[in-house]
């Protein structure tokens, strides 16, 4: 099925706000929980070490993996809002 332009347009703006929010919650715990807030973040005990210590080694990625579903499930929830899901 065709989309004209206004909803590809339109399509494709809620597609990149998509893409930045989900890079923002990424870098975020990557960047922000991992290393700037590391010291505020280091009497917060989790498995034997601290939260920013864990940001760095494992909840950054296990936030990646989270970030990946959440997209997918999103973009087909898009696809279908706006007529260019697969059927």
């Amino acid at each position: 099925m065709s989309v004209n332009k206004h909803d590809a347009a339109s399509y494709w703006k809620a597609n990149v706000r998509l893409i930045v929010i989900c890079l923002v919650v990424w870098a975020l715990c990557s960047y922000g929980f991992a290393i700037v807030l590391r010291p505020a973040l280091s009497g917060i005990p989790v498995g034997g070490s601290d939260l920013g210590f864990w940001f760095g080694q494992q909840g950054s990625i296990l936030t990646f993996i989270a970030i990946i579903f959440f997209y997918s499930w999103r973009m087909n929830k898009l696809d279908e809002e706006f007529g260019v899901d697969e059927e």
